[in-house]
């Protein structure tokens, strides 16, 4: 049953399963010292495959050498989680397709929330963790 999973056993158990993990709004190298950037590449270096879906630079194709996709559901296959790098008022634009693509997870990175986005992912039968940074997680429980 799908839950908002604070707890440390929650925690623990996700990111020991993490594969495969779209970043939404993921930063180019040219922001390397920015969290959407040197998370998303702490993770690829930690073995799991990296999607960048960044909102903005349309003219890149490629980042940390992984194909670019303008959108969550024009990702093909299955994705474990997407990892939220959005502001908590932007979070609502991408419900529609996170419903669409329906990863096992969504995680909305440390500074983000959105209750009523997550109460419907929840719903969907999406779990969801908050306002926590995937790659000090990792690091702690991986």
């Amino acid at each position: 049953m799908a839950r908002i999973i604070d707890d440390p056993e929650g925690i623990a158990a996700l990111v020991k399963s993490l594969k495969r993990v779209a970043v939404l709004g993921i930063k180019t190298e040219a922001q390397a010292g920015q969290p959407s950037f040197s998370v998303p590449q702490y993770l690829q270096r930690a073995g799991i495959q990296i999607v960048p879906v960044p909102v903005y630079y349309p003219d890149v194709t490629e980042i940390l050498g992984e194909k670019v996709y303008r959108s969550l559901t024009a990702i093909p296959g299955e994705l474990d989680l997407v990892d939220v790098f959005r502001r908590s008022e932007d979070v609502p634009k991408h419900l529609d397709e996170l419903l669409a693509k329906r990863p096992r997870a969504v995680w909305l990175q440390l500074g983000i929330e959105h209750d009523e986005v997550a109460a419907k992912l929840v719903a969907a039968g999406i779990d969801v963790v908050q306002n926590r940074c995937l790659m000090v997680d990792h690091r702690h429980y991986a």
